[in-house]
């Protein structure tokens, strides 16, 4: 069994003979603090990061399935590459998009 005081920073603990006090700094209690605050950080970031795995994983396509070819929507407007050759390709702008 062991009794912390954190007031005093130090460990007090019994020992085959006697109490065993253990004692540290401010700079070193300070250390330990920000790297267990790392720890902890990092720990929750994994946590968060598997989960964020799961829900990706979940909602992602099926990489086997066969795409087929793209049919576009209504109110869509072809525009050419190049307007000075015909035989350029043309690509397709939404006519309901905003002008920004």
């Amino acid at each position: 069994m062991a009794v912390p005081n954190y007031t005093y920073l130090k460990l007090k603990m019994l020992g085959p003979h006697e109490v065993i006090t253990i004692g540290t700094s401010f700079q070193r209690a300070y250390e330990c603090e920000v790297k267990s605050n790392e720890l902890t950080s990092a720990t929750l970031a994994s946590k968060e990061l598997a989960a964020i795995r799961k829900d990706i994983a979940e909602g992602a396509p099926d990489a086997k399935r066969v795409a087929r070819s793209f049919e576009p929507t209504e109110n869509v407007k072809e525009v050419l590459v190049n307007p000075n050759n015909s035989t350029t390709k043309a690509v397709h702008i939404g006519t309901t998009l905003s002008p920004k």
